[in-house]
């Protein structure tokens, strides 16, 4: 037989089939079926129809850029990175030294806090009123007279006698003495004590003239013009109705003078020093 005959020609050895299984195709197997595979469609040969698939694949690749974009997020951080830039430019604009000094700002003051309720002051007594050792003389004193007045004055006060019974008292030391503290030429022993002039009318001494043989007092005790004035009023307030009575009635009913209308003339004066000391 001829080398070339069909017969005497060897055929090759079958190679295997090797077959690439399908993810897709396997998960359409079902159970011992295979699932049916869609149809195909054969393509569109037309112009009208290239033209057609041509424009739809343009749209669905344009959606897919559209959903990567939002997916991937490319444009959130191109504006990040252009806002970081922007924010380090200003920063560096803000340390620039010759950039104009922003103004101070006022400052605020600290909220009041709530302070201790403040401790109470004590009320300062007023003060006494302090009359000067030697007051100015009035109603034609001098002041040894205006001094006399005041010695007076102060021990009535001290026993909280009215201003009448001041009056009556200095109006009648001005009738006895004319307001001198005086000695007598009767009792040497008189001259012993301070005085400022003398009488001599028997034993009587002082400014009102009191008498040591009536009881009044020793010498000394009656030189001293206080002693003599505490003796005066203490006796004055004796006398029933004294407050009712003038000025002269109510001095004799203490003195018991032998010229009983002689002090009313001293009154008004009386009436002048005491306002002034008082």
């Amino acid at each position: 037989m001829h080398p070339d005959h069909p017969d005497h020609q060897q055929l090759p050895a079958p190679r295997p089939v090797r077959r690439t299984i399908d993810p897709a195709s396997a998960e359409r197997r079902v159970g011992r079926h295979r699932a049916p595979e869609p149809a195909r469609r054969a393509p569109t040969r037309s112009v009208p129809g290239r033209i057609a698939v041509a424009t739809g694949v343009t749209c669905c690749l344009g959606l897919i850029g559209v959903a990567g974009v939002g997916e991937t997020g490319r444009p959130h951080v191109e504006v990040r990175e252009a806002l970081a830039d922007r924010a380090a430019t200003e920063q560096r604009a803000s340390r620039d030294f010759t950039r104009a000094v922003p103004p101070v700002a006022a400052p605020v003051p600290p909220a009041p806090s709530a302070s201790p309720s403040p401790t109470p002051t004590r009320k300062k007594a007023p003060k006494k009123v302090v009359r000067p050792k030697h007051p100015r003389p009035v109603a034609g004193l001098d002041q040894r007279q205006m001094d006399n007045a005041k010695a007076i004055v102060d021990v009535g006060r001290e026993m909280r006698l009215p201003r009448r019974a001041l009056v009556v008292a200095v109006a009648t030391a001005m009738q006895e003495s004319d307001l001198y503290n005086l000695a007598s030429d009767v009792l040497p022993e008189s001259f012993d004590h301070p005085h400022q002039g003398s009488g001599s009318d028997h034993d009587s001494i002082g400014l009102f003239q009191q008498r040591p043989s009536s009881g009044w007092g020793t010498v000394a005790e009656i030189m001293r013009p206080a002693y003599a004035a505490r003796a005066f009023f203490t006796a004055l307030a004796e006398v029933p109705g004294w407050e009712e009575m003038s000025v002269t009635a109510a001095a004799q009913a203490v003195q018991v003078s032998a010229f009983p209308d002689a002090y009313a003339k001293h009154e008004q004066r009386a009436a002048t020093v005491v306002a002034a000391l008082v």
